[in-house]
């Protein structure tokens, strides 16, 4: 285990990961990629009507972190190592019939912030998908149902996602069936989300349910567009003061697309929560806004974006519930890369500028600036956990972040990432505790087959 004192270890910690990282880039590079590459179609009969596919990936990932939860605990300061592999099968019997099985393992070396070894970072060899796939092959709309364990995805993941910046992932085991012409998809699915048990076999929690519709229309007369509604129901809840069973409807709609010839990016989303919670009903809402400018024929193919987050709060503890559930969200993409804001309670806006110097190369920068849309709530972090109850406190002001990345893609099958991250804290954060600026440092590399 390395403990970090300041940034004069973090930086050459990370430099040590990243130059390890490098010299593979040049040797991926050089590899020209294959028609088909091999082991991704492999016939299993005479007429090639059977056939497997095998997959994997190895992703390696250091961090390094200083003043984790803004200096909260008596040894905010670590850094630590994260591994991953999964490896696949999917097997196709005909048109009709698919299995496809996934595997995983999911390690770090010590890690000594609070925490520990949490449910997100280590998982012993588990099945992280495993499911029957049935189609059936009509003239202009295909159907198929989708019955065992498996990773959901909608939009741009605000709401549900697998997770994959979680060492462990995350998965659903349950239902799903889809129907889908040229113009638009519908997914319909009732699941409940698996549960990382670490040393023991993932189960799925029979105490939540996940279930819901999705619709997507495709861009053509209109911009493509996306309607949902998600059912979300938990034995046990505390919100802000308010206990009891939890049933809980979510109803949003997604617009997204470009104009004026592709300069002009935006993505829109917006949902409401209605239901009830214990003795008190609830209502509450978020709103997202995502827009880009890109010059053409600029040098490095600049990107200039800016977005604002809104997600609900509580006015007073205990009662009915404003505060919005985020469900199984991406949060790791949009509301800063230490995580310690979700899309509860929160109002965010952000700028920043992405380029691409070289066709395989991208760096982007953002900064975001986080406020609690009610003073009488938490602030909640990427998980959906209280990171700092109100307490006493009148400021809503939770800090200002600054997130660099840079993304390489070494080759078909190789991309390196690296990032650093600084979270300066605000007023509300002063009033509740510990108030030091999170540092936050990475650099991964991962191999995809």
């Amino acid at each position: 285990m390395m403990k970090i004192v300041d940034s004069r270890v973090m930086k050459p910690f990370l430099a040590r990961v990243l130059a390890a990282l490098a010299l593979a880039a040049p040797l991926q590079a050089q590899q020209p990629a294959p028609a088909r590459p091999p082991l991704k179609h492999i016939e299993l009969n005479g007429n090639g009507s059977v056939w497997l596919a095998l997959g994997g990936q190895v992703r390696v990932r250091g961090e390094g972190w200083r003043n984790f939860g803004f200096g909260a605990p008596a040894d905010p300061n670590d850094a630590f190592v994260l591994g991953r592999l999964l490896a696949s099968a999917d097997l196709h019997a005909g048109r009709h019939l698919r299995l496809f099985v996934q595997g995983k393992g999911a390690a770090l070396t010590d890690r000594n912030l609070p925490g520990g070894r949490r449910t997100s970072d280590a998982d012993d060899a588990d099945l992280q998908q495993g499911y029957v796939e049935f189609s059936l092959e009509g003239k202009a709309r295909p159907l198929a149902a989708r019955v065992g364990r498996q990773e959901l995805l909608f939009g741009r993941q605000r709401l549900v996602s697998p997770l994959d910046w979680s060492n462990t992932l995350r998965s659903f085991e349950g239902v799903r069936l889809t129907l889908s012409d040229t113009r638009w998809t519908l997914d319909g699915f009732f699941t409940h989300p698996v549960r990382i048990l670490k040393s023991d076999f993932n189960r799925w929690d029979g105490d939540v349910d996940l279930y819901g519709l999705y619709v997507q229309k495709k861009p053509g007369v209109i911009p493509a567009l996306d309607l949902y509604w998600f059912g979300f129901r938990r034995a046990a809840a505390t919100v802000n003061g308010t206990t009891g069973r939890e049933n809980r409807h979510t109803l949003g709609a997604r617009l997204f697309g470009n104009r004026a010839g592709g300069h002009v990016e935006y993505d829109l989303e917006a949902a409401y929560q209605l239901g009830t919670l214990g003795a008190g009903n609830i209502a509450a809402g978020m709103f997202a806004a995502d827009l880009a400018y890109l010059p053409k024929g600029v040098p490095g193919a600049p990107r200039f974006h800016a977005g604002l987050d809104y997600a609900g709060g509580d006015a007073a503890p205990g009662g009915n519930v404003g505060t919005f559930n985020q469900l199984f969200p991406l949060g790791h993409a949009f509301l800063g890369f230490i995580d310690v804001v979700g899309r509860q309670n929160v109002v965010a806006p952000n700028a920043g500028v992405a380029l691409k110097p070289a066709p395989t190369l991208t760096i982007d920068g953002t900064v975001s600036r986080f406020t609690r849309a009610s003073a009488g709530d938490a602030l909640y972090n990427a998980s959906g956990s209280v990171e700092r109850a109100p307490g006493t406190a009148v400021s809503r002001a939770v800090g200002t972040e600054l997130d660099l990345l840079a993304t390489y893609r070494a080759g078909p099958h190789v991309s390196i990432t690296t990032g650093y991250s600084r979270c300066w804290p605000g007023g509300f954060i002063r009033q509740t505790g510990a108030a030091r600026p999170i540092e936050f440092a990475y650099g991964s590399v991962t191999l995809s087959y």
